[in-house]
């Protein structure tokens, strides 16, 4: 079988239908939405744009549902090229200030409920679908990210997002950053690559209609890592072609 098998979650609206999207013609598009009935409607879409594509009903945070994406890849394909762990949220509004974005007054609740999703949930899935993804001739694995995980940049003065603090946000992707690393370090001696990408700050859900990027480019940088040949990188961040500091 020589087409790619790609698993894009959250892919149902926002980067993740987009990533989707961009994928035409590259890879048979697997689609994870929490809402079957909204996921449908993005199916509709994407084939009518002529996207290979079919819906998962898929919960990140459940483990039943990612037992699930097992089995259908599993019994489907028996094997998966490439995942896009594009699910993720925000802490209230995003970006903004309040007590959820604050270090000194956020919520356990809060933390908890961000690290769940953005963390925990992409570490169990992927961990849960990698006997799958060592079955591919080129596996990839993209884990979005954000800038504003980069530590290097937010205890910089001088950087561009130093004011942008949003604790428990910043901190998932902070963390979801070094999974990256160490799954690209234990993975370094196969055919697996491993990176996380910056979609830059997008006109979506999260990140507002103030967002300077179009939806259109907020996709890009997943699907280059998520296409990388033989000699692409491993272990890295990057927004576009450039490399963030971490």
């Amino acid at each position: 079988m020589s087409e790619k098998i790609a698993f894009v979650t959250g892919g149902n609206r926002g980067l993740g239908f987009q990533t989707a999207l961009e994928l035409k013609g590259q890879a048979k598009v697997v689609i994870g939405s929490r809402e079957l009935k909204q996921g449908e409607e993005a199916l509709k879409k994407l084939r009518a744009a002529g996207v290979d594509a079919d819906v998962l009903e898929f919960d990140v945070t459940e483990a039943k549902s990612r037992q699930a994406a097992y089995d259908y890849f599993h019994s489907k394909y028996g094997r998966l090229d490439i995942l896009v762990n594009n699910a993720g949220v925000a802490a209230g509004k995003f970006p903004g200030t309040g007590p959820e974005h604050s270090a000194t007054e956020v919520s356990m609740e809060v933390l908890r409920k961000v690290f769940k999703t953005n963390f925990f949930a992409q570490v169990a899935l992927t961990q849960k679908l990698l006997p799958l993804i060592r079955k591919s001739p080129a596996g990839r694995i993209v884990n979005l990210s954000s800038i504003l995980g980069s530590l290097t940049l937010h205890a910089d003065p001088k950087s561009p997002i130093y004011h942008a603090k949003s604790f428990a946000y910043d901190a998932s992707k902070t963390a979801l950053n070094a999974f990256t690393v160490h799954l690209a370090y234990e993975l370094r001696d196969t055919n697996i690559k491993v990176n996380s990408a910056h979609p830059g700050w997008v006109k979506t859900d999260m990140g507002g209609p103030e967002a300077p990027m179009e939806l259109s480019d907020g996709a890009k940088t997943s699907v280059a890592l998520a296409m990388l040949g033989n000699d692409g990188p491993s272990g890295g961040y990057f927004h576009f072609r450039e490399v963030l500091p971490w």
